[in-house]
């Protein structure tokens, strides 16, 4: 059965390689002939791949194309590659100004992942948290996410999610949640004020793109016992700024 599920997979990635060298497309004959595959295979395998979008076909030549889910998977993979590369300078200048710990960040449904990290420190330890998730819920980073969702999309998000207790302030339920949100919507940032974890907090803030879309958000943290003196509204200030700059890299233009 694997041996079957591998043979298959490798005859679909042949009919995308040769479509991919096609802009006009191929009729069902022509695909089944350039590949060596009987009719009813190209035609089962090609269905696989109009349902998901990889392929569209012309109902006027009933030829196949590539589809526009390939410009969907290729555009998130150079946005996350420029993102990072384009945010880098800002997250080192703002790791600088506070002496503090830098972290970048996309949603992953209800979750963020962290995808970057910057400190002052170069070590392999910046790679460690790279890759693992959080609850957007009671994270900084998360709750810059989802700022441009309204309420019923939060409660959508999240009607699955238990909000678990991870620190002293943790929100309890959804609606103390969308207040949160509401707030940090009209100041421009968010805030955990030891809801991730105890004793840290976090201040953060969206980056968007060249449609205003929040695609990722960027974040410092402190441990508040060894910071005392850091502000969170004054902290906002470097991370805003930071995020500003990330978006217009992005090229996010700001319409007044």
């Amino acid at each position: 059965m694997a041996d079957i599920k591998v043979q298959s997979l490798d005859r679909t990635f042949n009919i995308l390689e040769i479509l991919a060298r096609e802009p006009n497309g191929l009729t069902l004959a022509e695909i089944s002939a350039k590949v060596d595959l009987p009719r009813s295979t190209a035609f089962r395998l090609l269905a696989v791949l109009l349902q998901r979008e990889y392929v569209r076909k012309a109902s006027e030549t009933n030829r196949y194309r590539l589809g526009p889910g390939f410009i969907e998977l290729s555009s998130n993979y150079l946005n996350n590659l420029e993102l990072k590369t384009e945010s880098e300078p800002f997250m080192r200048e703002l790791a600088s100004a506070l002496g503090t710990v830098v972290f970048l960040a996309r949603r992953q449904g209800d979750m963020m992942v962290y995808i970057d990290k910057q400190d002052q420190f170069t070590s392999l330890r910046k790679y460690a948290i790279i890759g693992e998730q959080r609850p957007i819920y009671c994270t900084a980073l998360g709750k810059a996410l989802i700022l441009d969702m309204d309420d019923e999309e939060i409660r959508s998000l999240l009607s699955n999610t238990t909000l678990q207790k991870f620190g002293p302030h943790t929100r309890a339920d959804v609606s103390s949640l969308i207040e949160d949100i509401h707030q940090s919507r009209d100041r421009g940032w968010t805030h955990d004020n030891e809801e991730a974890e105890p004793g840290v907090n976090c201040v953060a803030a969206p980056i968007r793109d060249y449609r205003g879309q929040i695609i990722s958000s960027v974040s410092t943290s402190w441990f508040l016992e060894s910071r005392p003196e850091l502000e969170p509204g004054k902290v906002a200030i470097h991370v805003t700024k930071a995020a500003r700059a990330i978006s217009a890299a992005m090229g996010f233009s700001r319409k007044e």
